[in-house]
């Protein structure tokens, strides 16, 4: 094995194609020097006829990494030929004629500069300087010149259908990576997507219940008929945490579009049953509205829902408090949702509205619920900051676009349906801050 002019090895093929392409310009050179003069006559090959092509017919192999070695080599063999006293014919050539068509063939630098050189060379030693040029020797003249000259065009051709089909090859592998690419960055949105809306639908449940349980197990000897009644109401919850699971996996697994239509995605027009529920856990949430309510885009109206119900979320299982308050600011490009609590950290206290206790919530790492929400911010255009205030508790305040409209803006059903359930709304505008801070996992 050796090494070919690119630094790889010769395969057994490449040796073979090597010494038949060696061989029969060896014989095709002993064939033109038994030429006479007459173009026509065959006779033994004279020993000058020997000499010319084992010298031309030696650099053949290295035409590939010596390629301007090797014409200039095969171009001198040629312009010899006259001078001993041999016809010089488009077979003695050979060899000049295969390294011209391999030197166009693998590259383009100096090859026509090259080729040119050699068709003159070969034209001026071809050509008698005394006596008349019959036109048999001018036609042996021009293929002698012209021989070189058709083979560097094959071999350009061939070179421009080798850059082709690389060129193509080498779109075909990026344009392979890039869709490799962009089926690990869909995999690894849709992976995020999933576990956000997982984490959504099932932790909000699974909170809830947390505290109703704490809320039994806390009056259990105290209050048996508040007891009975925190255990029915954590039936219930388990028993939506349960549907929510099961419907969203039976979506992951289902293989093609589903059949029927599911449910409408919840928004802004569920925030009382989603309140409701919050209050039958110990949390007494008030809603302050500013602005005229206006209909928002299923996207916007759908990570509206999920950030108010993270957010209070938050406030059960860290606040240490039995309040919180909801804040929706409406202004004519974006709605500002604001989450807040009053909590001082206390993990244990009574809630003054209701009497019942506030569950006590051991402490947690912090987890994925504010990167979810501001995730779901920035996917609408939004924007989500997330921190303690200096009066103490928490905030939460996000800012997501609303459609345009025209100058007259109308109150949707969905609003007026929370300003007419809330009880406890409250009349102050709620504060406004940023930072960030542990959130539910």
């Amino acid at each position: 094995m050796t090494h070919t002019g690119g630094g790889g090895p010769r395969s057994r093929g490449t040796w073979w194609r090597e010494a038949a392409i060696t061989a029969t310009a060896f014989a095709l050179c002993l064939l033109g020097g038994a030429l006479k003069e007459d173009g026509s006559t065959l006779s033994l090959p004279p020993a000058a006829a020997y000499l010319i092509a084992v010298a031309s017919c030696a650099v053949l192999p290295v035409r590939h990494r010596a390629p301007l070695a090797a014409m200039a080599v095969t171009t001198a063999s040629g312009v010899l030929v006259p001078f001993s006293d041999l016809l010089l014919s488009p077979l003695i050539v050979a060899p000049a004629v295969i390294t011209a068509y391999s030197l166009t063939a693998r590259t383009e630098r100096h090859a026509v500069s090259a080729v040119s050189l050699t068709s003159v060379a070969l034209l001026i030693a071809s050509t008698p300087l005394f006596g008349a040029l019959s036109w048999k020797d001018a036609s042996r003249v021009g293929a002698v010149a012209a021989f070189p000259l058709v083979a560097a065009v094959l071999g350009h051709a061939v070179h421009n259908r080798r850059a082709y089909l690389a060129a193509v090859e080498e779109r075909a592998q990026r344009a392979e990576k890039s869709r490799e690419s962009e089926a690990r960055r869909r995999v690894a949105e849709e992976r995020v997507r999933i576990a956000r809306e997982l984490h959504d639908l099932v932790a909000h449940q699974i909170t809830l219940a947390n505290a109703q349980a704490s809320v039994a197990a806390h009056l259990f000897d105290a209050r048996p008929e508040q007891t009975r009644k925190s255990l029915t109401e954590l039936v219930e919850t388990t028993g939506h945490a349960l549907d929510e699971l099961r419907a969203t996996v039976g979506l992951l697994r289902q293989s093609g579009d589903a059949p029927t239509p599911g449910d409408p995605a919840p928004g802004l027009s569920r925030l009382p049953t989603l309140l409701e529920s919050f209050r039958r856990a110990g949390l007494e949430v008030s809603v302050h509205h500013e602005g005229t309510a206006r209909p928002l885009s299923p996207g916007v109206d759908l990570t509206a829902y999920r950030i108010v119900q993270e957010a209070l979320t938050n406030v059960t299982k860290h606040a240490g408090t039995g309040s919180a308050r909801v804040g929706l600011a409406w202004n004519r490009d974006r709605v500002t949702i604001t989450v807040a609590d009053d909590g001082r950290g206390g993990r244990t206290g009574a809630n003054a509205t209701t009497g019942r206790s506030v569950p006590t919530m051991p402490e947690r790492p912090p987890g994925y619920g504010l990167i979810g929400m501001r995730e779901r911010a920035t996917a609408v255009g939004g924007h989500l900051s997330a921190g303690r205030r200096p009066e103490g508790g928490f905030l939460v305040s996000t800012e997501l676009p609303l459609p345009p409209t025209k100058d007259t803006a109308r109150t949707t059903d969905g609003a007026t349906t929370i300003e007419g359930r809330m009880a406890d709304e409250a009349t102050g505008d709620v504060p406004t801050g940023s930072g960030e801070a542990g959130d539910a996992p």
